[in-house]
């Protein structure tokens, strides 16, 4: 069996070619646009000299010109690593550098970014969409009907770059047969179904997001449905989308749903909308309910991770949606809750939840460490419970990563860019409750002795380094923070001493 991913759009194509695909902006593309551009991305890509198993990046919002490099690369039989466009220099120029990228796709805001990033790492191209090297690469493979290259369901097909907890990024490496399997593992669940060929699905989420990127595009394209392309989510823009368009299925995060509740005349706005899920973060119960009173329509939510492509658990295998549920296992999936001493949890009790199955990713890159153990099992780190239904909630992570609507953000990453500052004697990191982004990221720093410092100071610090979606929201200049007996920061203690939220700046 060939399990290229790209035989997802070959196949859609092939049973309805003039059908739409995809919909960005006024532009309206067939599923044999779609495919023939995909083609004559991959041949381009050959005839450069890039052979498969190269990795090529994409630093681009959500766009036609990123599908047809995702689903054109893996054509080709290439490694896809997504970058989040709103990375710094410095934060893609490490990523670059670990995956050895031979090629970097950008679009005029990226651009600087992705030259600046790509300077140091020889035999790197950067080719922007909106420049004429874009179009002589699809030129130069034009006409060219390439089968795809054959993958097994081992071969590489996504390096995912999330911060490891050391604030060094780390490569989640997803076989083809990985994000294959969690498509199949959708498709499979029928009451009501996931996605179908007429649905029309709103892809606003992130697409170099693994739950944009597999969830929305991947599933969409192997159903045959027609996507609906945003590049940015606004909620007066969305509902104008979604009734425009007759947008049926939507994938969407818990701070669109919030966004939405506070729109008049949302109701109307959704009424052609048959399926809402959730993910990336816990919905809140209370929007969960006041969505369902302005609208009628309930959300079925899920849960899952990059290193599991990414659904574990969803309410739709049920079919009933349940607040504050992740709901049950995707069939095929095998998840045990696990505590410290490696045996299952009784039954009620909370542990961390571990997975096994055909979607696990095969390790952290280059040399899989940190992937399942000899038995296939992914420790996830996160804590969840099983209720008297058998739906699972999720509680808790043990490792310090910071939930900021569906991204991680790591606190070790953001320390090391404060602690840059001459003032800073001492930083904390950490997150907190936050209805509208999940969690929110707090910084607690200990001037120096006789410094000045303030919390502008440092916000303006951080915008300068990191990401927007990293950089804390919430900074408060504090005398002292908590120590162990060896001198570390008590990072447990800080909650006691500083509470959960509401620090103020």
């Amino acid at each position: 069996m060939n399990a290229n991913i790209a035989g997802f759009l070959r196949a859609s194509a092939q049973r309805h070619p003039d059908a739409t695909c995809l919909i960005s902006g006024d532009a309206r593309y067939s599923w044999a646009d779609v495919d023939r551009a995909a083609d004559a991305f991959a041949a381009g890509l050959i005839k450069r000299g890039l052979h498969a198993g190269d990795r090529v990046a994409l630093l681009l919002g959500n766009c036609y010109e990123f599908v047809i490099s995702y689903f054109g690369a893996a054509r080709a039989g290439l490694v896809i690593v997504p970058l989040n466009p709103a990375y710094t220099s410095a934060e893609v120029a490490v990523m670059l550098a670990d995956s050895g990228a031979r090629m970097l796709v950008v679009q005029s805001v990226t651009e600087r970014v992705g030259e600046e990033s790509a300077a140091a790492l020889p035999g790197c191209e950067v080719v922007s969409i909106d420049g004429p090297a874009w179009a002589d690469l699809l030129r130069t493979g034009s006409g060219v009907a390439l089968a795809e290259v054959a993958q097994s369901p081992d071969a590489l097909a996504l390096l995912l770059f999330t911060a490891g907890t050391s604030g060094r990024p780390k490569g989640a490496m997803l076989t083809h047969g990985a994000l294959r399997a969690n498509i199949d593992l959708l498709l499979h669940l029928t009451d009501p179904p996931a996605v179908v060929d007429d649905d029309v699905v709103l892809i606003v989420l992130p697409m170099f997001h693994v739950y944009g990127l597999n969830t929305g595009l991947g599933l969409a394209v192997a159903a045959g449905a027609t996507c609906v392309i945003s590049d940015r989510f606004d909620p007066v823009e969305s509902l104008q989308l979604i009734a425009q368009h007759g947008v049926t299925t939507i994938a969407g995060a818990p701070a669109m749903y919030q966004a939405w509740c506070a729109m008049p005349g949302l109701r109307e706005g959704m009424a052609s909308v048959r399926m809402l899920s959730s993910g990336g973060a816990p919905l809140p119960a209370r929007v969960f309910a006041a969505f369902a009173e302005s609208t009628g329509l309930e959300i079925f939510e899920g849960y899952g991770m990059t290193e599991t492509a990414p659904v574990v658990a969803t309410t739709l295998v049920s079919g009933v949606p349940k607040a504050g549920s992740v709901g049950r296992p995707l069939p095929g999936l095998d998840v045990r809750l696990v505590d410290e001493s490696g045996s299952d949890v009784d039954e009620g009790d909370p542990g961390e939840v571990w997975v096994r199955g055909p979607s696990v990713f095969r390790g952290y890159w280059p040399d899989g460490a940190g992937g399942p153990d000899a038995e296939g099992w992914f420790h996830s780190g996160d804590v969840a419970y099983a209720d008297d239904d058998g739906d699972l909630h999720v509680v808790d992570r043990r490792r310090e990563v910071i939930l900021v609507n569906g991204f991680n953000v790591y606190p070790r990453e953001i320390e090391l860019a404060i602690d840059d500052l001459d003032a800073v004697a001492e930083v904390a990191v950490l997150g907190v409750t936050d209805d509208t982004t999940g969690e929110a990221v707090t910084a607690l720093v200990v001037a120096r002795r006789g410094a000045s410092l303030t919390a502008d100071e440092i916000a303006d610090h951080c915008a300068a380094r990191l990401a927007r979606f990293k950089c804390p929201t919430v900074i408060r200049v504090v005398a002292e923070l908590p120590h162990s007996a060896t001198g570390k920061v008590a990072k447990g203690r800080l909650r006691d001493v500083y509470g959960d939220t509401g620090y103020g700046s």
